[in-house]
């Protein structure tokens, strides 16, 4: 098991290993104390994990409640939202009482958000099922919900108490969830370590799972340690994700959260190469290593479409929008243009 430490407005632990759901409840005792449990997860999580979660929670003390969703984007809502509020007040959760957040993102964004805000803040502890979110949403603290006007519009910065990412959870995931995990894996290679990227491309993520998780883990710790409430550096996170989210809004979230991803850091290394932002033309290179992990690099939507929908994401202020690119392999930055230069910047990169 490895362990990273973050020292944040809050310092906590993330644990990396396999086998830690069944052990979960004594962790968690041993860090944290005990009280009530509520658990928030979704339908196809429950099924597999919450029953051991539980069972480990019970044995160590806690009481445990739980509260289901139906799993998919459409869940990430304020609807969803107040239904915990409710659901937590029924359950006579208090201040000394926590919110575990079993599963992906959207289990992790929603709890996370109760957690923030609930009572003013109570205890909140992760445990992720996904690839994507034990490298990337379970850690730094953003908890946000999606409006029908885009994503993560509404949220707060509220970190964890506790991460306890069991892997062996990863091996019941589908081959694409896994995948769009991948994208943000390789994400982090391309913004900040040329070194992690070349190991990413000549080895299999999978094979070396526990060693990714870390590495991506502590590549995110050191830039929320240093830019907690996103204002500066912790902006270049959001590499492909600007024009991602718009992708993921035009096709009605069939497309996949990584998949666009993975898209949008293809059209923004491209973009940022032919409109002269970045001296390198890396969108080979990442192509390659997205395709070998089955992600796609291409999408069928007009520069106008996207463009649309990026100008109303929440990185634009007033008439601009700060777009990241990569000057070269493993740095990124954060380059703010004009509104009205982004379709030909989106035009460049398609």
């Amino acid at each position: 098991m490895n362990t990273v430490t973050v020292n944040a407005s809050k310092n906590y632990n993330i644990y990396i290993g396999s086998g830690l759901i069944n052990r979960c409840g004594e962790m968690i005792k041993n860090e944290l104390g005990v009280c009530s449990a509520a658990i928030i997860t979704d339908d196809n999580v429950n099924r597999l994990y919450a029953d051991r979660v539980i069972a480990s929670l019970e044995e160590a003390g806690f009481r445990t409640v739980k509260l289901v969703f139906t799993h998919g984007e459409d869940s990430k809502s304020v609807a969803t939202y107040t239904d915990i509020l409710s659901f937590l007040a029924e359950n006579q959760i208090t201040r000394s009482d926590m919110i575990i957040s079993l599963g992906g993102g959207i289990p992790g964004d929603m709890g996370g958000f109760a957690a923030a805000t609930f009572l003013r803040g109570i205890k909140f502890v992760q445990m992720p099922t996904t690839l994507l979110s034990a490298v990337d949403s379970s850690v730094g603290g953003k908890t946000a919900v999606n409006l029908p006007q885009g994503k993560n519009l509404v949220g707060a910065f509220y970190q964890p108490d506790m991460v306890i990412c069991d892997y062996s959870a990863l091996d019941t995931l589908p081959d694409e969830i896994f995948a769009d995990g991948c994208a943000e894996v390789i994400k982090y290679g391309i913004i900040l370590d040329e070194e992690f990227f070349s190991f990413l491309k000549n080895n299999d993520i999978k094979e070396n799972i526990e060693y990714v998780i870390t590495r991506c883990v502590e590549l995110k710790r050191d830039i929320v340690c240093l830019d907690e409430k996103d204002t500066g550096i912790r902006g270049i996170l959001n590499f492909g994700h600007t024009i991602g989210h718009a992708i993921e809004i035009n096709s009605s979230f069939e497309i996949s959260h990584g998949s666009a991803v993975a898209i949008g850091m293809i059209i923004a290394a491209k973009g940022a190469f032919n409109t002269g932002m970045s001296e390198v033309d890396l969108t080979e290179t990442i192509k390659e290593v997205l395709i070998k992990n089955h992600l796609p690099v291409s999408c069928e939507y007009s520069p106008e479409k996207l463009f649309d929908v990026a100008c109303s994401d929440k990185k634009r202020a007033g008439g601009s929008i700060t777009l990241i690119v990569p000057e070269k392999m493993g740095k990124c930055v954060g380059k703010k243009i004009p509104v009205s230069e982004t379709l030909d910047f989106i035009k460049a990169g398609l």
